[in-house]
């Protein structure tokens, strides 16, 4: 029996109105995230791609609760977090948390790095001050850094290490679940391994649960036990990491593959560029996104056209769209075949 998902996400959207004119009316939307469902199993990660823009950020945040959904439902351990305030949420922020970008960007220069990594015991009012004191100790030297580091800035340190402090925040409150925002494509390609290689043992010790997000299948090829594929706003393609860079079927991930590239230099892969431009997530298109971008000659008649996933293989799932499939793919998910 399949453990209950630590993690439900059904059909969230996230759109951002556009207001024009001079009374600032509200005259569109950006649909950045426009129904999305998965679900993420305690101890599990799930790998979420796709090229920037595509809305893996906002949907990370909006998981978190630090973007308010526009519908759907975000559901932990049962719980429908979906909609709750802040004071609802206090509580629950222990169990998940997020590691961000950028972290020169989401550490405050002006605080020390004790103070940082504190900071979430003193808002759940955890422990007294020398008990916070041990525990900032302990973290640091858990993600690598010496304990004198507490006394230090953030701007002190390299990319690395920085990122190394971001972790520790995160990690602070013991979580069940961690968002990881890109938490490698500031780095050096040599330090993204070792972070890798550190969000891996962080997960083997402590039982955690990682969503973790990236803009390059190579990155997220040996963390990741499934991958999500996203394309402007939607998942077009879900399955095991080892099937879906083995057998992907939907044509956007079959590029994405294809741009990965091969130690080996007389390995030869034929690599799929992309034409067109990615549509406006104001205004998408009526049918299949990425058909539209290919101008395939069946984009007409997916318009009105039902693409959501359907399982073409136990446990992988791909959008049901003929722009995207192959022939024999399209006749095994057809409907109306």
């Amino acid at each position: 029996m399949n453990p209950a998902p630590l993690l439900s996400v059904d059909d969230l959207r996230i759109h951002f109105p556009v207001r024009g004119g001079v009374m600032r009316r509200h005259v569109a939307d950006v649909r950045a995230v426009d129904g999305v469902s998965f679900d993420i199993a305690p101890g599990e990660t799930l790998g979420l791609v796709g090229e920037s823009g595509c809305g893996k950020s906002t949907l990370g945040k909006a998981i978190v609760r630090l973007l308010r959904p526009t519908s759907g439902n975000i559901r932990f351990e049962g719980h429908d977090i979906t909609r709750l305030g802040q004071s609802a949420l206090r509580p629950l922020r222990r169990d998940f948390q997020m590691i961000f970008q950028d972290p020169a960007e989401s550490l405050d220069p002006r605080m020390s790095v004790r103070s940082i990594i504190e900071e979430p015991f003193v808002i759940q009012r955890i422990g007294t001050r020398a008990e916070r004191a041990r525990k900032v100790d302990e973290l640091l030297e858990r993600v690598g850094l010496p304990a004198s580091a507490a006394d230090r800035y953030s701007f002190e340190f390299s990319g690395g290490q920085r990122q190394r402090i971001g972790i520790a925040r995160a990690l602070a409150l013991k979580p069940k679940l961690i968002v990881c925002d890109e938490p490698v494509s500031a780095l050096d390609v040599s330090i993204q391994s070792q972070i890798l290689n550190l969000l891996v043992e962080l997960q083997r010790d402590f039982g955690l649960s990682y969503l973790f997000i990236a803009h390059d299948l190579s990155v997220v090829k040996h963390i990741s036990d499934r991958v999500a594929v996203m394309y402007l706003g939607k998942i077009v393609e879900l399955a095991p990491a080892e099937t879906i860079y083995r057998d992907p079927r939907h044509a956007y991930t079959r590029a994405l593959i294809s741009a990965i590239p091969t130690p080996d230099p007389q390995a030869k892969r034929e690599k799929i560029l992309l034409e067109g431009d990615v549509p406006s997530p104001i205004d998408p298109p009526k049918g299949s996104a990425f058909g539209h971008r290919l101008g395939h000659p069946r984009y007409l008649e997916t318009e009105g056209m039902d693409l959501s996933l359907r399982e073409i293989a136990p446990g992988h799932l791909v959008a049901a769209d003929p722009c995207c499939l192959s022939e024999d793919d399209w006749r095994q998910l057809d409907p109306g075949r």
